[in-house]
């Protein structure tokens, strides 16, 4: 693909296409190729930007997880579980098959 500073082509836009084996009509790689340079020219103004001393970070906001002890604790009765069950043998529900014989599972 094209160097950085370097217009995006539409022979850019077809390669992608060909590799992602996408069939691009002439117009959408006219459109896609307009919209990536796009991009790219947004890319290219945010590389201006002065970011020294900026820390990296995952958050806009300051945010920390909440955790709780894991503790254990008493579960739903098999019974109530079951009581909406459409179907249900000898304590488990019973679900129709969705793989069969040479699926690969």
């Amino acid at each position: 693909m094209s160097e950085s500073n370097t217009k995006i082509t539409e022979e850019d836009v077809r390669h992608v296409a060909k590799l992602s084996r996408l069939r691009l009509s002439d117009d959408e790689i006219h459109h896609f190729t307009d919209q990536l340079e796009s991009v790219l020219g947004y890319i290219s103004k945010l590389n201006e930007l002065d970011v020294e001393g900026v820390e990296p970070m995952a958050h806009a906001m300051d945010m920390s997880n909440v955790l709780r002890e894991d503790a254990e604790k008493a579960g739903i009765p098999t019974a109530d579980a079951l009581r909406n069950a459409p179907a249900q043998d000898d304590g488990f529900f019973e679900v129709p098959k969705v793989l069969g014989e040479g699926s690969g599972a």
